[in-house]
């Protein structure tokens, strides 16, 4: 079978990622995410979130190393469990260190990467601004990988979280160990001296201009957007910011929905419980637009890919390649039917 992976995308094709990258810092509320995890694989059929654990915000200050050691721990202890249970889908766990020039970054990866490297699924870095943030960071991850029995290179997340960040992001996003980029909505806009005003790191009802909220503060949708865009040049996945008002999931919902049809990112942080399902649901393809892209993928497989015509409308790769991403998002939020003609291109 031709997979439309392999004719569509190609080699550089972006990793799917979980649309969304679920945040605990205490180690009881890890415990409970990672016990969701496996509830929501369950019910899906995949996994639907990544569970990050924190050492950056999460650490009492002056526990910093004690916070390692527990993570590393549990890391170890879930992926360790995991094993031993035949046909579970795979913990998707990963953590965050302190940003490379803090004290305790090197002993956050000596603890957590050198003892538990083969549980994450990757590493994100904080605060990245330059290429040469990342390369110091880099070298301290791989040689903590070597005392470890992972056998591939940890994949790396980094997050851009002040203007220097932005300038640099095409060059960050370019890095070949880069999965993934996030925004820090807080410090983007702490890191303005007050330039940009406290709203912006919030959500309005309407995201008017004279807001000035997340989605209409010029400088912040402009930092968002050139994250998108460096994501989308060198096939990254753009992970959008938190919605801290995590009670409100209607307003949750439409920001979600509004990052990913409007301002083209592929995945978001959730920092409550509460949030994960409302975020899969507003990164999901409509239930129609599944359809159409299912007929359209299947016949042009059935057509060796070749231009075809569907209601009226002409086919070829271009359109192929668009409605195959489709499906990807579809089966990446469980979307995709078990009876979906669909479902054979992700059955290995």
């Amino acid at each position: 079978m031709t997979h439309p992976r392999d004719v569509l995308l190609g080699p550089a094709a972006v990793t799917p990622l979980p649309v969304c990258d679920h945040y605990c810092g205490m180690q009881s509320r890890m415990v409970k995410s990672l016990a969701l995890q496996a509830e929501l694989a369950q019910e899906f059929g995949t996994c639907v979130f990544d569970v990050t654990l924190d050492c950056e915000d999460g650490a009492p200050v002056g526990a910093e190393k004690d916070h390692a050691f527990m993570v590393a721990e549990l890391a170890e202890n879930a992926w360790s469990a995991s094993q031993k249970v035949p046909h579970q889908i795979p913990a998707r766990m990963a953590a965050r260190v302190h940003p490379v020039d803090h004290p305790a970054f090197a002993q956050d990866v000596e603890i957590i990467v050198g003892r538990a490297a083969q549980a994450l699924c990757h590493v994100m870095i904080p605060k990245v601004d330059s290429l040469t943030n990342l390369d110091r960071a880099l070298a301290h991850i791989d040689q903590a990988a070597m005392s470890s029995s992972r056998t591939t290179p940890l994949p790396i997340h980094a997050l851009i979280e002040s203007p220097l960040a932005v300038h640099h992001v095409a060059d960050i996003a370019a890095h070949p160990r880069v999965e993934s980029l996030s925004f820090g909505l807080m410090d983007f806009v702490s890191a303005h001296g007050g330039a940009i005003p406290a709203s912006a790191m919030g959500t309005s009802e309407l995201s008017r201009p004279e807001d000035l909220d997340q989605f209409s503060h010029p400088l912040v949708v402009r930092a968002k957007l050139a994250i998108a865009g460096a994501c989308h040049a060198f096939g990254k996945t753009a992970s959008h910011c938190v919605v801290t008002e995590f009670k409100n999931t209607a307003k949750l919902k439409a920001a979600a929905r509004y990052a990913s049809r409007a301002l083209g990112f592929g995945r978001m942080w959730s920092i409550h419980p509460d949030q994960i399902r409302p975020i899969l649901a507003a990164f999901a393809p409509a239930a129609n637009e599944v359809d159409q892209a299912s007929r359209i993928v299947c016949a042009g497989h059935g057509a060796d890919w070749a231009p075809i015509a569907i209601d009226g409308h002409l086919h070829d790769r271009a359109s192929y390649r668009y409605f195959w991403q489709v499906l990807v998002r579809a089966h990446q939020t469980a979307q995709l039917q078990p009876h979906d003609p669909a479902q054979v291109f992700f059955s290995a």
